[in-house]
Formats: structure tokens, C-alpha cells, sequence
């Protein structure tokens, strides 16, 4: 016999219990909550505004209490909406949470992988990848977006995007790298340039040269600033910052207005259509940079983005770089 704990049986009101919300309400009154505007919160769920506020107040009605407050001028939470707010969050979390893992059951290498790069790999990587991708996974429905590390990282929290292919480390709690290569940086400068066609450049050459950078917020901006730190490089030093691209900062170095470092991935597309250009190459150990994919740790396709990896190591082994020969070490 099952015994029923009288304590835990709801307490009988003479209301009609609240209905049910559905998915779409929840996503409304979320939009909603986190713009306290309705136009914008219709145009980031892609639903009309009058849609959204029928959904909204569908969902009041629904939860027998009121969530928004309306003026002439602006969108309130309700003390009720300010907590609820908060649950629907949750929810929508979860269902998003399962819907990944179902998907992560069907067969792998299918449906949509959202890939997210850094400016300064994806015009010299995402040929081999897409060549990949192509040839061997016809099946998955790529879609790359190309942005700045720190949006593709709250891209990649946020669930708007599922691995990222960047520069490392991150040092961010919650993803994990799944490291791919190493590959040295190289000196760009004018053809008569004193240092053109050496292979033996001393990192202390950087202390006193003209050096030509991407605008803050690059990557790429950071790992430079580094190496030249590392090579004594005192905070007086000219540093020339203008460029948003690789492209345009190597040709204000063949206009003559300094030096500047590439990654050698890069260097061929970049210097290759301008004879203006010389590249030197530092003495062992050179400087370099460490590419790797991330994704969100305890991703529910881990698993066949590991094997994506391996794939992509084998493929980039062309490449004038380091491939990695395990996904935890050189």
C-alpha cells in the first residue's frame, strides 16, 4: 500500500490553481525582463511586439499575478516579476541544457556547429577547416562568426556559440582548451631594412624598433606587448597602435612607418602580393603563440569536438607550425 504524507498535498483555496506557462511565454517575459523595453526585447527573440506583449500578458493571466509594469515611458518589474524573473531564467536554462543533449545523441557531425574566430587566425585557418569540414564532415552545417576574444568568449557562455577557435591561454573558469598547434611570430618590416632576411634575430633587437600594433582589444595586441616586455622593452619605447586588421598594419610598415609581428600562418598572405616587404625570423626559442579550440567544460558534445581537434591537427600538419601530438602537451 502507498501512503500518501497528508502534509505534502497542496492547500486547497478556492482560486483555480494557475495554468501552465508555456515556453514561448517564459521567453517573452525574459526578453522583457532583461531589456525593460519591448521593442528591444521583441527584436532580440525575433517576435513581433505586439506578439511579445500578448505572450506576456497571457502568462500574467495565466500565473494569476501581475509581472510588468507599464508607463508612457518605461517597463517596470513587479516585485513578483523581480523573482520570477529569476525562475524563468532557470527554466529556459534547463530546456536549452536538454535540448543539447539530445542532440549531442544523434549521430555526431550533424546539424549546426556554431564556431566562433579570433580576427587574426580565421582568414589563414579557415580555408583547412572548411576544406575539412567539407570533405569529411558533409553533413555538419558550420556557421562561423568572426569577432574579438572577449565577445566570443561571452558568445560562447551564453550558448550563442559552441567552440571557439582562438589563441590561448584563456585562464576562464568554465572552458576548456583543447590545444592545437604552436606557431612563431616573425619580424615584418621595409626590404632594406637592417634586420630583413636574417634567421637569427635576438629577441633584445624589439627593445628600441619602431613597433607597429592592433588597436586594444586584440589578442594578438596582448601576446606582442608580452614578447616585447620579455625582451627588456621599457614602457618609453615607441609603440605605434592604428591598425584594426593585420592587413592594413603591414602596410603602414611598408609605408615605412615601422616594424611589426605576424604570426606564420599569416605571413604569406600578408607579405607575399607586397614587394616592399622583408620578414627576419628570431633565434631559438622564438616567440610564439599557442592555437587551440574552446568549448564550455562538461559540454554534451565533448566528445566529438576532441575528435574534431585530432582531425584538425592532422589537417593543419601543412602548415608552418608546431601541430601538437596530444590534446594535453607538445
Amino acid at each position: 500500500m502507498v501512503q500518501v504524507n497528508q502534509g505534502l498535498r497542496p492547500k486547497q483555496s478556492g482560486k483555480s490553481p494557475a495554468k501552465q506557462p508555456s515556453l514561448s511565454q517564459l521567453r517573452a517575459f525574459a526578453a522583457v525582463a532583461e531589456h525593460l523595453h519591448f521593442r528591444d526585447a521583441a527584436a532580440a527573440i525575433g517576435m513581433s511586439q505586439p506578439a511579445l506583449s500578448g505572450a506576456v500578458s497571457t502568462l500574467e493571466e495565466a500565473l494569476g499575478v501581475q509581472l510588468i509594469e507599464r508607463t508612457t515611458r518605461k517597463v517596470l518589474l513587479s516585485p513578483a516579476g523581480e523573482r520570477l524573473a529569476v525562475r524563468a531564467g532557470a527554466v529556459l536554462e534547463a530546456v536549452a541544457a536538454l535540448t543539447e543533449e539530445a542532440e549531442a545523441f544523434r549521430a555526431p557531425f550533424t546539424g549546426v556547429l556554431r564556431l566562433g574566430v579570433i580576427p587574426t587566425v580565421a582568414p589563414y585557418l579557415l580555408p583547412t577547416v572548411l576544406r575539412l569540414v567539407h570533405d569529411r564532415y558533409p553533413d555538419l552545417d558550420l556557421q562561423v562568426h568572426e569577432e574579438q576574444t572577449s565577445s566570443l568568449l561571452e558568445g560562447l557562455a551564453a550558448g550563442r556559440l559552441d567552440l571557439l577557435l582562438l589563441a590561448v591561454p584563456l585562464g576562464m573558469p568554465g572552458v576548456t582548451e583543447i590545444p592545437l598547434f604552436d606557431e612563431d611570430f616573425v619580424l615584418v618590416m621595409e626590404q632594406d631594412h637592417w634586420l630583413g632576411g636574417r634567421s637569427d634575430i635576438p629577441r633584445d633587437a624589439l627593445r628600441e624598433l619602431p613597433l607597429l600594433l592592433l588597436d586594444e582589444g586584440h589578442c594578438l595586441r596582448d601576446q606582442a606587448l608580452d614578447i616585447c616586455r620579455e625582451a627588456g622593452r621599457t614602457r618609453g619605447a615607441p609603440v605605434t597602435t592604428t591598425a584594426a586588421g593585420l592587413s592594413t598594419l603591414v602596410q603602414l610598415v611598408a609605408g615605412g612607418l615601422g616594424v611589426t609581428l605576424l604570426p606564420r600562418t599569416a605571413v604569406t598572405v600578408e607579405t607575399g602580393r607586397n614587394e616592399a616587404l622583408a620578414t627576419g625570423y628570431f633565434a631559438d626559442p622564438a616567440p610564439t603563440r599557442r592555437v587551440a579550440l574552446a568549448m564550455r567544460t562538461g559540454s554534451a558534445r565533448g566528445g566529438e569536438f576532441e575528435e574534431f581537434a585530432a582531425a584538425l591537427r592532422e589537417a593543419m600538419k601543412p602548415l608552418p607550425v608546431r601541430v601538437m601530438d596530444h590534446p594535453d602537451g607538445d
